[in-house]
């Protein structure tokens, strides 16, 4: 059976060595959530969208949602620092938006700060003083102060986890490898429209960008 160390391989690394064991220290480490917010959860009205649909909600409601809240008790448990970026901008009519967030078609999202849609989901509420930071753009890092707030925390590890796949959460991997950042991405508590998109983003991020690996391997990596 394939592990982290051979599996999401692309063209780029068939033939590379295996990385190095991760090995993640717990104060320098934070878990971040990308996107997981009522307003995706929400089938839609049209009968046929709603059954296209259906698969990627099974896996938000039968994979995702539960791995990424037994990932937040296990990073609590830790006391990993556990940070969440959603999608929400700060006017009602959404003229703060980032341009792509404005075109017409998937990617077009008014969801106001403070309306019901853009919250997180009920499932993976933050506690206590975790930090929920909101953003008009893909990537987590673009749009916020958070590569300041982890530089501040002193975080040099990240595991990433959330939605979708193939754009905010590649976007947001990305930007931290850019920023020297190490990043982890659990596979099994992520999601992109389809399994084929899933699956290929992952090969295209895995060992360049990020080490993709599931929610019990990345157990493994905090002693």
């Amino acid at each position: 059976m394939s592990n982290w160390k051979t599996a999401y391989r692309s063209f780029y690394y068939e033939t590379a060595d295996a990385p190095d064991d991760i090995v993640l220290d717990a104060k320098k480490t934070a878990l971040l959530v990308i996107d997981i917010q009522n307003t995706y959860l929400e089938p839609p009205e049209d009968t046929g969208e709603a059954a296209r649909w259906q698969p990627f909600f099974d896996r938000m409601n039968g994979t995702v949602i539960p791995n990424t809240a037994q990932l937040l008790d296990w990073a609590r448990g830790k006391g990993i620092e556990v940070i969440f970026a959603r999608i929400a901008c700060q006017t009602e009519d959404g003229r703060d938006r980032s341009l792509s967030q404005k075109k017409p078609g998937f990617n077009y999202l008014l969801l106001p700060k403070d309306r019901e849609d853009s919250q997180i989901v009920p499932e993976l509420t933050p506690k206590g003083d975790e930090i929920v930071v909101t953003k008009t753009t893909d990537s987590a890092l673009t749009g916020t102060n958070l590569r300041l707030t982890l530089r501040n925390l002193g975080i040099t590890d990240v595991v990433v986890a959330g939605i979708f796949t193939d754009q905010c959460v590649s976007s947001t991997v990305r930007s931290l490898a850019d920023e020297s950042f190490g990043v982890v991405v659990v596979h099994d508590a992520c999601a992109a429209a389809t399994d084929d998109l899933h699956d290929r983003e992952l090969e295209i991020i895995n060992m360049i960008y990020c080490h993709v690996a599931s929610l019990e391997e990345v157990q493994s990596f905090v002693a």
